[in-house]
């Protein structure tokens, strides 16, 4: 059996607004690098294929529209990629792949933190952008509105993603001007002869010259390109309009089955999107499948750890992603069964930290490797090898060297 890959969400105390009341948790250490390197050593003792980091440009909420006034849940984060960068060298194989709003942040300065990243871990760094869906998030800016939503629009998913279509374009857009700053620089640009005083050539630094609806913007980058040459994007996504962003730009799709059943049915409606966007032929997109995950031992004990932290919070736990309570075995017997309806692996969000990702470390993996579908080492070095993703040639390379038109490259 072909190892599956299997990634961690990770936020704050948990994906469990409660997580933080938990006696292991360690709601002081929040704001801490000390905090986040345990939890990512840990992901990397499990040999897990990589780690994503929340962020957001607005408070969290219990509201998905718009902010909330309480007090009793974790609130504030540090800067994801910030916090990558600062964890990439305590860490030698793990993927580190931040999440960044592209709605309000200028796409250049994105595009040289996420290859600065790349250069700090050594060709391990991922990417997640994301849409500000919160009209309120505008107002700390101050240089644009975006689309109000109300609760009525919360109520179908589909109705939403059209709402917000116009920010998904931007979002493209964003990917694509990060791809060709990445490609700005030629793999060889940089010659270092201290003997002749040539520290780059010139002719293989590039004008990306981008024009589109959102902006202009001429490169190149200030940032040599990337050990990767492109660090692999990620999209979640749940929609039509976010299934075409996963489609046009992204290398990764996390996608949200409640169900065996629903795989199909969201595998289908990526492949319209592949083709309405004109992916080509052959271009690799990875699916992971999103899951909320209590992980206990004993029977029935995630389910009742659950309740308990439903019952702290003041409500059940609402979440996009299916929530499984079980024993590590039982969520070994689910990612195998939902695994061959066409998908790569799977993304955990631990419900509370450290427990659940101790239990996916210490109890899903050893279960796993013990059923043959998972590995027993790191045999790659950088994040796209071991996603089984080429390594991305420079478009203008290929370009000058007259091979054609680089299958990322769209105007």
């Amino acid at each position: 059996m072909t190892p599956l890959h299997l990634a961690v969400a990770l936020d704050g105390a948990g994906w469990h607004p409660a997580a933080w009341r938990e006696p292991d948790a360690r709601p002081a250490d929040l704001f801490t690098a000390r905090y986040w390197a345990d939890l990512v050593a840990e992901a990397e003792r499990g040999l897990l294929d990589f780690v994503t980091f929340e962020d957001a440009l607005a408070m969290q909420s219990a509201s998905f529209e718009r902010p909330d006034d309480r007090t009793d849940q974790v609130r504030g984060r540090l800067d994801a990629v910030l916090l990558a960068a600062t964890l990439a060298p305590l860490t030698s194989h793990i993927g580190l792949v931040p999440t960044t709003n592209v709605t309000h942040t200028e796409p250049f300065h994105v595009a040289i933190g996420i290859a600065t990243l790349d250069h700090a871990s050594r060709g391990r760094a991922g990417w997640r952008p994301q849409i500000s869906s919160r009209a309120a998030d505008a107002t700390h800016f101050g240089r644009r509105t975006t689309p109000a939503l109300t609760p009525d629009d919360i109520r179908e998913t589909e109705l939403i993603a059209e709402r917000l279509r116009d920010l998904f374009g931007e979002a493209a857009d964003v990917v694509e001007v990060a791809r060709r700053l990445w490609d700005s620089w030629e793999d060889d640009a940089e010659i270092r002869d201290a003997a002749t005083g040539r520290f780059i050539d010139r002719d293989k630094l590039h004008h990306i010259a981008f024009v589109g609806e959102h902006f202009n913007i001429r490169g190149p980058s200030i940032t040599p390109r990337p050990p990767q040459g492109q660090p692999p994007v990620t999209v979640l996504a749940h929609a039509s309009v976010p299934y075409e962003l996963a489609a046009a730009a992204a290398d990764v799709v996390y996608l949200t089955p409640h169900c065996r059943a629903d795989i199909a049915t969201i595998l289908g409606k990526v492949d319209k999107a592949k083709a309405k966007t004109g992916r080509p032929v052959g271009q690799p997109l990875r699916t992971f499948a999103d899951l909320v995950v209590f992980l206990d031992d004993e029977p029935g004990a995630a389910a009742r750890r659950k309740r308990r932290l439903d019952d702290l919070d003041g409500a059940a736990l609402a979440s996009d992603a299916h929530v499984f309570t079980g024993t590590p075995g039982e969520l070994a017997d689910l990612l195998l069964d939902w695994r061959p309806a066409g998908l790569d692996g799977f993304r955990l969000r631990p419900a509370a930290l450290p427990h659940d990702l101790t239990a996916i470390t210490t109890a899903l993996v050893p279960e796993l490797r013990q059923r043959k579908a998972f590995r027993t080492g790191y045999t790659t070095t950088t994040l796209r090898a071991r996603l089984g993703l080429p390594r991305a040639v420079n478009r203008y390379t290929r370009d000058r060297q007259g091979l054609g038109v680089h299958p990322e490259q769209r105007e």
